[in-house]
């Protein structure tokens, strides 16, 4: 597809949308496909936010950080384009039980209640015009590979960059240039988390050689 796209202000709190969202959830089952069928083109940021979620808090859903992290970074190259997201049918129609992911969601949308009041238009620099539209579309995306890391088992490793996921939709929707920075934060963060993984990896690896 090639229609444009665009952002509409709301006056409604992030929470109360995606807790609306959460309640039109039916079925046994959901898909990407349906989630985005819910929303719309102008919820891709709203789609975004919700899919952070799950990752809030320790969960064990399999197939979710792979899938939503999938469909975070299309969505966002869609956002980073100006364009409506193409998704793989394998991305799309990956079905996920609703009983086990509903639960997880309202758990997500109780913590981001709590800091709704937060949330107001401040350094709209960093929130309006088609530059700061790209680069906030790519580090979304950046934050959406790194939710797809095969980590699942560490602690924090789908946290910090759901967090991060979450702080940057949620900042670019409601216009708040504060919560967006609090977003690139968290995605920094995630990196040196992950670079420090890595190098306890590689220690352990060598240490283990020295050893043997």
């Amino acid at each position: 597809m090639t229609t444009a796209i665009g952002f509409k202000d709301t006056d409604r709190k992030t929470s109360e949308l995606l807790e609306d969202i959460i309640h039109s959830i039916k079925g046994e089952h959901i898909t990407l496909r349906d989630l985005l069928a819910m929303m719309g083109e102008s919820g891709l940021l709203l789609l975004c936010a919700f899919l952070s979620l799950p990752f809030l808090f320790p969960v064990s859903i399999p197939g979710v950080s792979t899938v939503f992290g999938a469909g975070i970074v299309l969505i966002s190259a869609a956002i980073t384009l100006n364009r409506l997201p193409w998704l793989p049918q394998k991305v799309a129609d990956r079905r996920l039980e609703s009983g086990k992911l509903r639960p997880v969601l309202e758990r997500g949308v109780t913590f981001l209640r709590k800091f709704d009041r937060f949330f107001k238009p401040r350094l709209t620099g960093l929130t309006g015009g088609a530059l700061m539209n790209r680069v906030n579309g790519l580090v979304l995306m950046g934050a959406g590979i790194l939710l797809m890391a095969p980590l699942g088992l560490i602690p924090f490793s789908n946290t910090l960059p759901g967090v991060a996921i979450l702080l940057l939709a949620a900042g670019i929707s409601q216009r708040d240039g504060l919560v967006v920075l609090g977003g690139y934060v968290m995605v920094v963060l995630t990196i040196v988390y992950f670079a420090g993984l890595a190098l306890l990896a590689y220690s352990a690896g060598q240490s283990f050689n020295f050893f043997g």
